[in-house]
């Protein structure tokens, strides 16, 4: 190493953001020159109260550790080895059930790096990482640095020239905004969207009810209680406070969704079109299903249970929770598949999905907890129950087949935001067929599963549920045809859309429709046709998106404004996979100071839709003319009549604007 230069250059950048809960790190850094070649890069990161920083060493597993990279697009330069940091502290997390490293108040990180092209004059790092309260906030961070002198806000300028230019023309000048502000029905229609989330949970847990794990507790929960209650009053007490907290240990198990909610209006939407994300649902489904089939039994650790039940004896309000504790571990191995479905199908649901899961996961913890808060004030309706046995059995083996079959769904998702047209529509219906198929066989008798007693008679209401998803079957297999002879309206929003088929489509848009998958280029053709714009954000995996477009979209009246009188403008805000030509990636900062990288379609529309429309739920569906002014209130997934009447009246009002 060459001898250090006596003379240094100090260059700081200091974060303009104030310091609040919402941005709780501020950064300030600078450069020194250590020789010809090597700079020291030096990170100071001021902390608000009881917020951490996690170390670069931070455990795997644990929360994000800091890293600092160069960007993909810059080269001449490198990092000498990891950066030095200052004290750091050590905590055990029980969340994580590791030890883990962080800052806290104050934390000094230097870079080394090394100029390995003489040519080079400016140098930009990234740092990434988390920081962490009650909730957690992803860093995403650029500096750059001049290394001949000038001042860094000259050199700013010039690197962050585009990424200023593309977020303004990210930014939509509206007009007549007072309508985007009450939208009225879109208010009820989330709500409405609540309950039935809330009526499919309930369901779930009344089907978990049936299955053998969570059966058989039920003569525990009687005995329990009959030792419990002394008195009426008291039993009744016991009884009520019992289903309470069955009701509140399903609904915690929602409330990591609304943390990480809080941190990007858009993340779980993320999270739910993830494509890894969704073979991994896919797995798990059908690792669930050959469980329910008898194949293997999933348990939890047995010493789980133990202590759990040991917990319950202790009585009063502990060993009553524990009590429900102890219902909610034993059951796992039936509840999960249920509850891990219930999850994975909220994430792509309309408004948003931390409330839906919570309305889902309690709707299941109150269908599970009314039968076992009966049985617990009235122990003798035990005696009224239908014993155990292989209804039973059956019940799961049901529940397996349908665990399969929406199985597919989540690999069908992967296929359509990775663009891979492995799974198309067609494909998907074909295995649908088999697995219901297969159901039928079952039910029949035809088919013996590993924990199934031999099948002396079938009773009746085995046949009649056998001659339902028969009948199913045949309501299928039209799908698999080039021009089917009805379409599968009922299922809408399972299956790949339409346009996704094995055979050739005359458009890659909705019903055969012309249709923008740019918003610049659709305003445009808007202007030179003059007529009025249905924005439409929608997802390749979202399911309500499939339902608004096979169901009201294909209505005759429908179709034909959408034909005839709108130019539609579809963005798809989960096109992940689908990277924007170079120029036009940027960084857009969002209005905490943190940096977002835009670098797919995904990333540019979603951010898109929540700068411009204060919302991140899909179907989301905007009328507006080529002027930006808002010709109606927003509009989401809603029935055939209320949909026509809006897009009737945003051309009442895009003719009144005309005459003005």
């Amino acid at each position: 190493m060459k001898r250090f230069l006596s003379v240094f250059f100090l260059i700081t950048a200091i974060s303009v953001f104030s310091q609040t809960e919402d941005n709780p790190i501020v950064w300030e850094s600078s450069i020194n020159q250590i020789s010809e070649t090597e700079y020291d890069v030096i990170f100071t990161a001021k902390l608000l109260q009881e917020w951490h920083l996690y170390s670069q060493e931070n455990p795997e597993g644990a929360s994000q550790p800091l890293e600092i990279l160069i960007p993909e697009d810059r080269n001449g330069y490198k990092l000498v080895g990891k950066a030095t940091e200052s004290q750091t502290k050590k905590e055990y997390s029980e969340v994580w059930e590791k030890e883990e490293i962080f800052f806290a108040d104050t934390a000094i990180i230097t870079q080394r790096l090394v100029v390995i092209d003489k040519n080079t004059t400016a140098v930009t790092l990234e740092i990434y990482g988390q920081v962490c309260k009650q909730a957690c906030i992803q860093i995403e961070e650029s500096f750059s640095f001049s290394l001949n002198g000038k001042k860094i806000k000259e050199e700013v300028v010039i690197l962050n020239d585009k990424s200023k230019t593309l977020t303004e023309k990210l930014q939509l000048d509206l007009k007549n905004t007072a309508l985007l502000e009450t939208a009225a029905k879109t208010d009820a229609t989330s709500g409405g969207s609540l309950f039935n989330i809330f009526l499919l949970g309930f369901v779930g847990g009344l089907l978990a009810l049936l299955t053998p794990c969570v059966f058989p507790m039920i003569p525990l929960t009687v005995s329990f209680f009959t030792k419990q209650s002394q008195s009426k009053s008291k039993g009744i007490f016991n009884a009520v406070l019992y289903g309470v907290f069955i009701v509140i240990i399903y609904m915690l198990l929602s409330v990591p969704f609304h943390l990480i909610d809080g941190l990007d209006p858009s993340i779980l939407n993320t999270i739910s079109t993830n494509i890894w994300l969704n073979i991994f649902f896919f797995v798990i489904l059908v690792f669930f299903s050959l469980s329910f089939f008898g194949f293997y039994e999933i348990t939890l650790p047995s010493s789980w249970g133990t202590k759990m039940d040991a917990a319950s004896d202790v009585g009063g309000f502990v060993g009553i929770f524990f009590m429900a504790l102890t219902l909610a571990i034993v059951s796992f191995s039936c509840t999960g598949p249920i509850l891990g479905s219930l999850l994975a199908g909220s994430l792509g649901t309309v408004g948003n999905p931390a409330f839906q899961l919570s309305a889902g996961m309690t709707g299941f913890g109150l269908a599970l907890a009314l039968p076992f808060a009966l049985f617990a004030l009235f122990p003798n309706l035990l005696n009224s129950l239908p014993k155990s046995g292989g209804w039973l059995n059956t019940t799961k083996v049901v529940l397996g087949f349908l665990e399969l079959a929406f199985a597919f769904k989540f690999l069908s998702n992967s296929d359509l935001v990775g663009h891979w047209d492995l799974l198309k529509r067609e494909v998907f219906i074909g295995l649908w067929i088999v697995i219901f198929s297969g159901l039928a066989l079952y039910l029949f008798g035809k088919i013996k599963f590993p924990h199934d007693a031999v099948l002396k008679k079938t009773s009746f209401f085995r046949v009649s549920f056998g001659v339902l998803v028969f009948a199913f079957v045949i309501y299928l297999i039209p799908g698999t045809f080039k021009n089917p002879t009805w379409n599968l309206n009922a299922l809408s929003g399972f299956p790949p859309p339409q346009f996704y088929s094995i055979y050739e489509q005359a458009s890659d848009c909705p019903l055969g429709l012309d249709c923008y998958k740019d918003f610049d280029e659709g305003l445009q053709a808007a202007k030179d046709a003059n007529k009025p714009i249905l924005l439409d954000f929608t997802g390749w995996a979202c399911v309500n998106c499939r339902k608004m477009e096979e169901n009201v979209w294909s209505a005759p009246a429908i179709y034909t404004l959408l034909k005839e009188e709108y130019i539609l403008i579809s963005l798809y805000v989960d096109d992940n996979e689908k990277e924007l030509p170079k120029a036009a990636q940027f960084d857009f900062r969002k209005a905490n100071g943190n940096i977002k990288k835009i670098k797919t379609y995904g990333d540019k529309w979603s951010t898109f839709q929540i700068l411009n429309f204060k919302n991140a739920s899909q179907p989301y569906y905007i009328l507006m003319n080529a002027d930006l002014e808002i010709l109606n209130s927003p509009q989401q997934y809603t029935d055939i009549k209320t949909y026509k009447n809006w897009l009737e009246k945003g051309i009442e009002n895009f003719s009144k604007q005309q005459l003005k």
